[in-house]
């Protein structure tokens, strides 16, 4: 059996990033919402179309985390889009981060999120990312990697609105450089 590894995704990957984004959603958040807002919500954010229209974009950078053949993990990066009046479209954003359950504390969360910032780092580029205001295990994480919170919104599963902190950090004086999963 292989080890656990981050690799660029590809666009074969966009059905399994599917269902590993409905699953990594659901395990994480489902307790909080009513079943029909979280299926309207996972069908809305998390189909394969969606992964594949992602992956066709260079706009965009996606990373799995493969143990075995199968996806266990993945990050994705774009253009922030995100509700602050400082974003601009310079701006870059950790969309998503998520290991399944029994595969976090492993170590292997950190050379996947190291993939996705180092990707979106660039000379001047401010970095953004949204993150439910009681996940204070991801909150800590991101605080150690220089994001400070500087605003909130109301994230919209279904028909549930939760409260949703904006977090930034500042340019770093020279981008890091890329590592080679590009």
């Amino acid at each position: 059996m292989s080890a656990p590894h981050v690799r660029r995704a590809a666009a074969a990957d966009a059905r399994a990033l599917s269902a590993l984004g409905r699953l990594t959603f659901s395990q994480t958040f489902a307790h909080l919402y009513p079943p029909e807002d979280l299926a309207a919500y996972l069908d809305e954010a998390h189909g394969a179309e969606r992964y594949g229209d992602w992956l066709a974009d260079p706009a965009y950078g996606l990373w799995v985390v493969e143990s075995a053949g199968a996806l266990i993990g993945y990050a994705m990066a774009g253009p922030c889009h995100l509700p602050h009046p400082e974003v601009t479209t310079s701006c870059g954003e950790l969309w998503r981060y998520y290991l399944l359950r029994e595969h976090q504390g492993r170590g292997l969360g950190a050379p996947l999120l190291a993939a996705a910032l180092d990707w979106l780092d660039a000379p001047g580029r401010r970095l953004w990312l949204g993150v439910w205001s009681e996940n204070f295990g991801a909150q800590r994480l991101y605080a150690r990697h220089g994001f400070a919170k500087v605003g909130e919104y109301a994230f919209q599963v279904g028909q549930t609105r939760d409260r949703e902190f904006i977090l930034r950090r500042e340019p770093a004086a020279s981008a890091s450089r890329r590592n080679n999963l590009d």
